[in-house]
């Protein structure tokens, strides 16, 4: 225990030290604001005591008067625009305590066993990560919307209501949302421990003032670097620029210090948590890790294609548990895993889990592809069994027809042996596609450079997500973190030509599969849209629709469309 209390102290006074570092830089560059005035007082009294008479003295007076009051002007302007400024908060659904009573009485317990303040409120962000957040400037003190859609209080979730005078509050606990639903309570409560325990060192008031000032220049530099709006944009815009690079030279002296504080202020709460559940927590970040592995996975391999889609998966945090029950069944670690599953979810700490995952599944909708903040025609959730039709088969078909109307726009005949019927009335086959791509006349680029270029005409036309306001989903938060355009963390570079051409190839073989063979669409938890045949999932088509796109070779592609039973020369359902 005294190892543990050494090693706590050790990092609470490191992190303390770079704080009185950073409040002095803050006092030496108001001492240096401040050094022209004070120089014109001494000349002043100078002159009054008779010690510095003339006009050369006099002239040396206003001159330092002048720049005195310049320099004045400008540091107001400065220690305006860092007061006034709005730091970014990161994008989170507010979770009362109404729609969460055991959570936040779990977390007090935790907080308690610790010896620090409860944090003044918990929030959850769709990602897997757990961090605390200041949320004491006053831009934060708007009504928000909790999951369940209640006005939970401004945006820190404290209770406070905006006023004059900025009440001390200790730090919102922003909690990954799919933890809630893979791990169990006691490996949350673990989890969060280290987490909770940095309230500590955060209520020192030099750790706070420090991380205000911080956070404020952060703040100004970012809105000095934003458009300037309205009919004056012209004239403040310079003097916008000048104190934003004074943000920034200050923002630049701080930056090792405020790292080192904060890694001070780390040590020092890792090592208080010790004390509480620390051989759980080994287990629990393996668990961690686990999470982090499904949930991108089930962003990039499942949620993406529903977003390109115009729909929204409402139920993402359930499909973490099913995408790693998964992985556990493909490793063959499914004995341990059911074992472990038999315990209390955390997600059994909400009052209503539902409202929670489709809040939660909305904003990383539009935190990862850029989507809408309401619902629509064009952008409606969508639950796991309707996923198939709803995702997989639009998908499917969508490209396909993109691809017959690029390949009408070359000229491309209809395929030598389709029916006379489909080949009279231009309807689409399979064989069209293929033997185009083995005759080899274009390459494949040509076609490729046009399915390109439908793509990104379609990108164009798409209506821009806007800005939300409150009331909706992370609409106070989003509209908090800047002017930065959504998608905020997009999921995946930019597609090749090539690969836009074989997705579009494998879709046209799936459709015709599904039409002409009995296949069905299908969804694959790791992998996302799956062609299921007799029931069972067909992974191997990815390879022969390579070997034509690339190589210009029909015959893998071939076999495997024998062993399916798939007709390429009947036509194909586009819509």
């Amino acid at each position: 225990m005294s190892g543990t209390g050494t090693g706590e102290e050790l990092g609470a006074q490191a992190a303390r030290a770079r704080a009185l570092v950073l409040l002095r830089i803050r006092s030496r560059a108001t001492a240096v604001a401040l050094l022209p005035a004070a120089l014109a007082v001494v000349l002043f009294a100078a002159g009054a005591q008779g010690f510095a008479e003339g006009g050369g003295w006099d002239a040396v007076r206003w001159a330092v008067t002048a720049c005195a009051v310049v320099v004045l002007l400008v540091a107001a302007a400065v220690a305006f625009a860092v007061v006034r400024a709005k730091p970014a908060v990161s994008p989170t659904i507010p979770l009362s305590e109404q729609a969460a009573p055991d959570l936040y009485r779990l977390v007090r317990d935790l907080a308690e066993r610790l010896g620090v303040p409860a944090p003044s409120a918990i929030a959850l962000t769709p990602d897997c990560d757990s961090w605390l957040e200041d949320r004491t400037h006053p831009a934060a003190d708007r009504p928000a919307r909790d999951a369940a859609g209640r006005e939970s209080g401004p945006a820190d979730g404290s209770g406070r209501r905006p006023g004059r005078r900025r009440v001390q509050a200790a730090p919102v606990l922003v909690i990954g949302s799919p933890f809630l639903w893979w791990m169990r309570v006691a490996e949350l409560r673990a989890v969060l421990a280290p987490v909770v325990a940095g309230t500590g060192p955060s209520a020192h008031p030099d750790i706070a003032a420090a991380r205000r000032f911080v956070r404020g220049l952060d703040g100004a530099v970012a809105d000095a670097a934003a458009p300037v709006q309205g009919p004056l944009r012209k004239v403040l815009r310079l003097p916008g620029r000048f104190i934003g690079r004074i943000a920034r030279l200050l923002l630049r002296s701080c930056r090792d210090h405020a790292a080192e504080m904060e890694r001070g202020v780390a040590a020092a709460a890792s090592t208080r948590a010790q004390t509480v559940d620390y051989g759980l927590r080994v287990v629990a970040q393996e668990q961690v890790g686990l999470a982090y592995a499904g949930w991108d996975r089930l962003l990039t391999r499942v949620a993406l294609p529903a977003w390109r889609m115009g729909r929204w998966p409402s139920r993402l945090d359930a499909g973490v548990v099913s995408a790693l029950t998964e992985l556990s069944r493909r490793d063959r670690l499914a004995e341990g895993f059911t074992t472990r599953l038999g315990e209390r979810p955390a997600c059994d700490l909400l009052e209503d889990p539902g409202v929670a995952d489709e809040a939660a599944s909305l904003l990383a909708a539009r935190l990862f592809h850029g989507g809408p903040a309401e619902t629509g025609p064009d952008w409606a959730p969508v639950d796991w069994q309707q996923y198939p039709e709803e995702v997989v088969d639009r998908k499917w078909r969508a490209e396909a027809a993109r691809l017959h109307r690029v390949l009408d726009a070359m000229g491309v005949p209809p395929a030598s042996g389709a029916d006379a019927d489909a080949a009279c009335a231009g309807v689409p086959t399979l064989a069209r596609v293929v033997e185009h791509l083995a005759s080899g006349r274009d390459g494949g680029e040509e076609l490729a450079a046009g399915i390109s270029a439908a793509v990104a005409r379609e990108e164009a036309q798409a209506p821009r997500p806007v800005g939300v306001g409150a009331g909706e989903v992370g609409g106070d938060v989003l509209e908090l973190w800047g002017p930065d355009p959504l998608p905020l963390f997009p999921l995946q570079p930019p597609r090749t030509g090539t690969e836009l051409l074989a997705d579009h190839v494998a879709a046209m073989v799936c459709c015709a599969a599904v039409d002409t063979a009995g296949a069905a669409p299908g969804l694959d938890w790791l992998d996302g849209p799956a062609l299921l045949v007799d029931g069972e999932r067909r992974a191997d088509l990815g390879s022969p629709v390579l070997s034509l796109v690339e190589e210009g070779d029909a015959g893998p592609l071939r076999s495997w469309l024998a062993s399916v039973g798939v007709r390429t020369d009947k036509p194909v359902r586009l819509v």
